[in-house]
């Protein structure tokens, strides 16, 4: 478990940072990129707990959170003049951040004897949430609501990591079993391109 909260803190901090970007292309002033990192990085847990009434919130439990993500977001303003150089490391690291959050949106349910489908579900929340109230608030198109894999390699990871510990295998190696497994489906995803099939739909009846 420690090596998963390492892991956390270095997804939230990407997230967080990714965040700010978003919110500079927006032009959002300071204080709106600092709210804007921290709901993208811990959105996706509040949303799960508030949904499973499981509290108190991770930031209230641990408000170290919220000083994490909110220097993370700073940080960025200092170093917008070379973020563009570390864009695939990014990417890297928000591919991290889903398959982290999944695992620990899955640990949650499982600790509320949820049933299977509210894990599975607890953890994609967990993962892409964030995600989506960050770019409702920026005015883009929810990347979850696109056709790049995202939603469903959180779901795939959750699947395999619930499948490995009703198999009883070990915790640590279900918990590698299953974040090696996603963030490999999701950085080939993101080479290769692949997309869920689209629905278009442009012809208008009368």
């Amino acid at each position: 478990m420690i090596i998963l909260s390492v892991l956390y803190v270095i997804a939230i901090v990407a997230e967080s940072m990714t965040a700010a970007l978003a919110a500079g292309r927006r032009s959002m002033d300071w204080v709106g990129v600092c709210l804007l990192g921290c709901i993208t990085a811990l959105g996706g847990g509040s949303v799960r707990d508030i949904l499973l009434d499981h509290h108190p919130l991770s930031w209230i439990a641990h408000p170290h959170y919220l000083v994490i993500t909110t220097v993370a977001a700073l940080a960025t303003i200092a170093l917008a003049r070379v973020m563009h150089r570390l864009h695939h490391l990014f990417l890297f690291l928000d591919a991290v951040g889903l398959v982290v959050f999944t695992i620990i949106g899955c640990n949650v349910a499982l600790e509320l004897n949820l049933p299977l489908m509210v894990v599975i579900i607890s953890g994609m929340i967990t993962g892409c949430v964030g995600g989506v109230l960050r770019d409702i608030l920026c005015n883009d198109i929810p990347l979850l609501f696109r056709s790049e894999l995202y939603a469903s390699v959180s779901i795939v990871t959750g699947l395999l990591y619930v499948a490995g510990l009703h198999l009883g295998l070990t915790h640590e190696l279900v918990m590698s079993i299953a974040l090696l497994s996603g963030l490999t489906l999701r950085m080939l995803a993101l080479r290769f391109k692949w997309n869920m099939p689209k629905f278009i739909y442009n012809r208008d009846e009368h």
